[in-house]
């Protein structure tokens, strides 16, 4: 997978940190609390003005993923020892895929730069990606973390003694596939698209009559960035209706999106969706089903929703994002650790 040059270096400190740090079998919020206090440790005065904020301030959940200004400090404020710092941050909550695609998505505003020459309304600058931490960072008090710009927004959450929170969590990709140059066939978020259709050219037609519930494909994904989320009629085909190669195709699909996340924090999501009742996951689809078409799906369960649209610029721009129902931001972890220490 290429990366611009002032990635690539960052990248291989990164991965090696994610190897040294498994190695070392540091709990998740051991190991965030550590990458974001040697983080903020390397920032001037100055910097650390711009990067922190308190923990109930708003802007915590003031998340996007369009090109905008936005709060907190950004890879091109950063001297590049800041920025190892801060790649080791982005890669202690990520597995390696998820690392990768957030990497991959970042490079990807040198080629809509190089693609729209000048002629685009809109800033293109693979940089411009802005880390924001939320309150103290430590494994006794409650804190979160952000890092966000065009096509990336990943939320963490922690809590003592509490499961991270890791959502909204939103990849996208435009292009979805560069159809020119020296990066010419490279697609980001490849996995997101191919396991989809290959499940809903996978139903037969009774099959279909369910899942596919509009020939039309919405322009976005439907829930946008509201901070409260509507929950969206189950629409579509519940998974204990399905194949067994297709259920698996399904889960193969949902792990996609959870997996962007280290083991110990993906294996705790997975456990809960199972437990709340894959037989409620519904996978519904809008739109065409050939390739090249716009599109659309959903995955819907208990706990949570995905959802994936393939629309803008000739169905070669993707936004996918994945909400907890429940979790959003950390609401039920930090519901709970206050209902714990109320005096708090």
């Amino acid at each position: 997978m290429t990366t611009l040059p002032f990635l690539r270096t960052s990248l291989i400190f990164a991965l090696a940190s994610i190897f040294v740090v498994r190695l070392l079998a540091l709990s998740p919020a051991e190991d965030l609390a550590g990458a974001a206090n040697n983080f903020l440790a390397a920032l001037t005065a100055e910097q650390r003005v711009k990067a922190t904020f308190d923990f109930k301030s708003g802007e915590r959940e003031n998340w996007h993923f369009i090109p905008r200004a936005r709060k907190g400090l950004t890879w091109k404020e950063m001297k590049p020892e800041q920025q190892h710092l801060a790649h080791a941050l982005l890669s202690s909550a990520l597995s390696q895929r998820g690392y990768m695609k957030a990497t991959t998505v970042m490079s990807l505003e040198q080629v809509l730069k190089e693609l729209e020459a000048g002629s685009g309304t809109m800033v293109r600058d693979a940089e411009l990606y802005y880390f924001s931490v939320f309150g103290n960072p430590s494994e006794k008090e409650v804190w979160g973390y952000r890092v966000e710009g065009h096509h990336l927004s990943l939320n963490f959450t922690l809590a003592p003694g509490k499961p991270v929170a890791v959502t909204p969590s939103f990849y996208g990709a435009n292009p979805a596939e560069i159809r020119s140059g020296p990066r010419k066939g490279l697609r980001t978020l490849a996995r997101e698209e191919d396991l989809a259709r290959k499940l809903v050219v996978s139903l037969s037609e009774e099959q279909r009559k369910v899942a596919l519930y509009t020939n039309v494909a919405p322009r976005d994904i439907i829930t946008f960035t509201n901070r409260t989320l509507n929950v969206l009629k189950p629409e579509g085909l519940a998974m204990n209706k399905l194949t067994k190669a297709q259920a698996e195709t399904l889960w193969d699909l949902l792990q996609e999106y959870v997996r962007n996340y280290r083991p110990e924090l993906a294996d705790k999501e997975l456990e809960r969706i199972q437990n709340a009742g894959l037989e409620k996951v519904y996978f519904a689809w809008a739109g065409p089903t050939e390739p090249g078409k716009g599109h659309y799906y959903r995955i819907q369960g208990p706990t949570f929703l995905v959802e994936y649209d393939n629309t803008q610029n000739n169905a070669n721009h993707i936004h996918a994002v994945w909400r907890d129902l429940q979790n959003d931001f950390g609401d039920d972890v930090l519901k709970r650790h206050y209902q714990e220490q109320p005096h708090k």
